[in-house]
Order: C-alpha cells, then structure tokens, then sequence
C-alpha cells in the first residue's frame, strides 16, 4: 500500500517534464525583443539588428565559469619610424648665461709670417742722433765765462753739432748720453761745466797739481727738441786751464741718442 502511494507522488512530479520539457539556459526565440533604441540583451540570438524574426541556430555551449583573458594587438612603433625629415629652422636665441670661470693658457703658436713694409716715415725726422768732436789747442780763462769750441769733428750725424758755436742742438727728443774729456795743466786749476741750455748739470774739476792728468765727466739727459748742451770754462777767479800741444787732441766732447720720446 505504501509502495503505491510513493509511486504516485513521484509521477506526479515527473508528469510535468515529459508535457512541457526539460528547461534550458537558452531564452526562446519568440521572447527576443528589440529594445526602441537599437540595443540588444545580452541574452538574444545573434541576428541583424532590427529585425524582430529570429533564426533558430544550434545551441550554444554553456558560459565558462572562469573569466576569459582579453587580447589586444602591440604595435612596435620603432619598426615603423619613417625617413629623417628637413632640418627646421632655428629658433630665437635664448639669454645668455653666466660667465663661467677663465680657462687655462693655452699652448703658444707658430710664428707668424713677416709683415708688410710700412709707409716711409717723415724725412725731416730722424731717429738717430750722435756728434764726436775734439779740440787741439789750448785754452786759458778769461774776464767772463766762455764756450769751449773745438776745431776737428769725429762723427756729426745730421751736423747736428754746430762746430761754431760749441753747442749740440737737440732735433730728436730723447734720453742723451754725454762725456766730456779734458788734461789739466801742470799748476793750474781746471774748471769747467756741462751746460743745459743755461743750467749747469755738472762739473768737471781738478786741483793744481805738479802733474797734467786727464780728467773725464759723463751723465744722461732727458732733451726736448731745441735743447742745447755745450761746455762753459769757468771765469777768470783763479789761473784757470786746459792743456793741448797743437799736436795731440787731449780735448774731446761726445754724445748720442740711447731712446726717442713718444711724443
């Protein structure tokens, strides 16, 4: 009795499988709606958008249950650089920077080649200047002061010495050196300066003496042009002289540029 109970129940639920089927994950066909704006569920048959008729297709399989991973495609942009374009113009310049510290010294070049030759200077100017002169006789002191004069010439670059008056005229401006040479007489005093225009720079002395000696006197002088310098025998105070035998030249008198001015 039991056994037909049971067996009753369970056809009454397998009843309803074998009227209405088994159900399935697929939707059906005729519940496929077309949303109005063009959209679809992700459940509806794949078909042309738009249409309401569905085509009944195989089944699809059942939806993996793990995530599928998703592909994209990888350009390699290196392999498809193009040929090198023009040169573009340059910009504006930018402001300058800082002055950086000096650099060392560098090594010294090569001589360079001579020159060209220069225009010719003045010819009314000379650069050089020199005189030698010497005196063979004798000359005792007077009343005043007198200028020593000397009759023979040596050197007189340009005739700048003028054999005259015993002066040396200045043409050049420069730095000068001068020497004076004399011999004393025996007894007698020997006197004499070197002039500066009519400043006396410096003297030339000796003592009366039993003997003649030569005695000797230098200096340098800055000049300016038309300066003189001659030698002045000092006046008659003292037995004042300077020996010569008319043979001999124990009396001399030089002198000569060393360096123009700039000016």
């Amino acid at each position: 009795m039991v056994m037909i109970q049971l067996g009753a129940r369970m056809a009454f639920l397998v009843l309803p499988l074998f009227v209405f089927g088994a159900p399935t994950d697929e939707p059906d066909p005729k519940e496929a709606t077309t949303l109005p704006n063009g959209c679809r569920r992700c459940c509806d048959p794949l078909d042309s958008h738009g249409s309401s008729e569905v085509t009944p297709g195989p089944a699809r399989p059942h939806a993996s249950p793990y995530p599928m991973p998703e592909v994209r495609p990888y350009i390699n942009i290196t392999i498809l650089k193009g040929d090198k374009g023009d040169r573009g113009e340059p910009g504006t310049p930018g402001k300058w920077g800082k002055e950086g510290p000096p650099g060392e010294r560098g090594p010294q070049g090569q001589k360079g080649s001579k020159g060209q030759m220069g225009a010719p200077g003045d010819p009314c100017k000379h650069q050089y200047a020199a005189f030698s002169v010497g005196r063979k006789k004798a000359l005792h002191s007077s009343e005043g002061y007198q200028a020593l004069i000397f009759d023979t010439v040596f050197v007189n670059l340009y005739g700048h010495f003028d054999m005259f008056k015993g002066k040396f005229y200045c043409y050049t401006a420069g730095l000068y050196y001068f020497s004076l040479n004399v011999h004393t007489w025996n007894f007698k005093e020997t006197y004499m300066h070197v002039m500066h225009n009519d400043q006396e720079q410096v003297i030339l002395y000796a003592q009366p003496s039993d003997r003649s000696i030569m005695q000797s006197q230098s200096l340098m002088l800055e000049l300016r042009e038309n300066d003189e310098v001659w030698v002045r025998l000092y006046k008659r105070e003292r037995e004042n002289a300077i020996y010569s035998d008319d043979v001999d030249i124990y009396i001399t008198f030089s002198g000569y540029l060393i360096k123009p001015s700039l000016e």
